[in-house]
């Protein structure tokens, strides 16, 4: 299939709270707009270093991660994000994986916003069509 790239928004969700509260102001949330890659084999939302610096994310823990080509590597995990694609958004604590030059949208922000990879159109899509679709029991 290869690799497929979308449009996503992170946002300091530490930040958003304090502009909520009026501490800081609206303008003062940090957030970025990157390309990312969606990969339903990796579990979570990965960012690069330079992301994590513009966005002002501290780590909050440590752990050992089993990369793609079966290498473990030490990666940190930060403060919470608000992950956003198009008018769909999830909360997620990043991993930050030292020396990566591309973020990206795992399993689990990706079924937040009830997100699928399309294969035929190499594209991130909507797995129910326009709305998401949460199934509760």
């Amino acid at each position: 299939m290869g690799e497929v790239y979308t449009e996503i928004t992170i946002k300091n969700v530490k930040d958003d709270i304090l502009a909520q509260a009026g501490v800081i102001g609206p303008d003062e949330v940090r957030r970025v707009t990157v390309k990312a890659m969606a990969d339903t084999g990796a579990w979570t939302l990965v960012l690069t270093e330079n992301t994590c610096k513009k966005l002002g994310l501290k780590p909050i823990g440590a752990s050992a991660v089993t990369v793609a080509g079966g290498d473990e590597k030490d990666c940190l995990e930060t403060e919470a994000v608000e992950v956003i694609w198009k008018d769909r958004s999830t909360v997620c604590r990043p991993l930050v994986l030292s020396g990566e030059d591309d973020e990206i949208l795992g399993a689990i922000p990706m079924e937040g916003m009830d997100l699928i990879v399309c294969p035929k159109r190499r594209e991130v899509i909507g797995a129910h069509g326009d709305k998401p679709v949460y199934f509760v029991k």
